[in-house]
């Protein structure tokens, strides 16, 4: 048999092994880059051999967890936003300190706020029991995001699979990545357009923010001192700011929390614009989608605040976008046994 007869059968048999069990691996004849030809793209039936019953076993934990505390879904949601926007949707947020990482986790915006790992951790124990290094901690994260929006009445959408885990973190890049909860309407663009993303993505990914909490820490600035003149933000409705100040004093307090949406605080809907178009949203960056003199996110919110299968549309569509950033595919990353350190 010729050498050329020979490597067409062994490129066949890939083929047709692969794409069964991974239907995310696409072959072709381009031959760009170092795969000969072989391209890996995300695809929501990557599992549909290899790890059927993958989602099923993901939301059977999310139910007791968040049925235990309702925050979880929030904290599962924010999980996936943070890890995306460091390096890419690759786990690498979970990744511990070892002796080659330095964690995500002591970052400004995660240190002593990011949570969700026990409930990943439990996911993916049960993974490794029914299909063995097969599911990565990367899908784990998005499959939880979407199923944690799912069960506080949120939007489905499917969802593309296929991401591999990182082997690096990146405590630089969650320290300058992640947008802050006091940014101005550009600094949050300019994060947001850093990631591919723009403003119709700013605005419905901000709509997360209809579930879950904030620290006193968080929004401090804006009912002490908003502009460096120790006034409070004059865009905060009166007697909001007054009950935000009986939660959070001017000093101490920090870690005491506030509802993100006081008026439906763990249902997945469109109040939290309706909230900002009457001067109570709570963070900031919440203000600014309507205050920050951006023509298109002033219009968004009142569109959203209006009609919520628009907002639900729109977040669904946002969720996939940013899940779709630098994801590690084929050879690239592993996929981790344990989602906390490097195989």
């Amino acid at each position: 048999m010729s050498l050329i007869k020979f490597s067409v059968l062994v490129i066949a048999f890939l083929k047709a092994t692969l794409s069964q069990a991974h239907p995310g691996y696409h072959f072709g004849w381009s031959g760009h880059g170092g795969t000969g030809g072989i391209s890996f793209g995300l695809s929501p039936q990557f599992y549909q051999f290899s790890c059927p019953q993958a989602n099923d076993i993901v939301m059977s934990v999310l139910e007791k967890a968040i049925a235990k505390d309702m925050r979880m879904a929030a904290s599962l949601l924010r999980l996936h936003f943070h890890d995306c926007f460091v390096q890419g949707c690759d786990a690498s947020i979970l990744l511990d300190d070892s002796s080659t990482i330095v964690s995500e986790k002591n970052s400004g915006p995660n240190k002593n706020s990011i949570r969700g790992f026990e409930v990943i951790d439990e996911i993916k124990s049960k993974l490794e029991v029914a299909c063995p290094r097969t599911v990565s901690c990367a899908d784990i994260v998005a499959l939880a995001a979407r199923g944690s929006t799912i069960l506080s009445g949120g939007p489905n959408w499917e969802l593309p699979l296929g991401r591999r885990d990182s082997k690096t973190a990146s405590l630089n890049g969650s320290n300058k990545n992640i947008p802050p909860p006091n940014a101005t309407i550009e600094n949050l663009l300019t994060f947001f357009k850093r990631q591919g993303l723009d403003e119709v993505d700013l605005v419905a990914l901000s709509g997360a923010h209809t579930i879950g909490v904030a620290r006193c820490t968080t929004f401090k600035q804006r009912l002490y001192n908003q502009n460096g003149n120790n006034q409070p933000d004059g865009n905060l409705e009166k007697s909001f700011y007054f009950g935000l100040k009986t939660v959070c004093p001017r000093s101490g307090g920090d870690n005491k929390i506030s509802p993100l949406d006081f008026g439906s605080p763990r249902m997945f809907d469109n109040t939290y614009f309706k909230l900002i178009l009457i001067g109570k949203g709570l963070l900031n960056s919440d203000e600014v989608l309507l205050m920050g003199n951006v023509k298109e996110t002033r219009e968004l919110v009142k569109k959203y605040a209006e009609d919520e299968s628009l907002f639900f549309e729109q977040f669904a569509m946002s969720m996939i976008k940013m899940g779709n950033l630098r994801p590690l595919t084929g050879f690239s990353g592993e996929v981790r046994k344990n989602c906390r350190r490097v195989n």
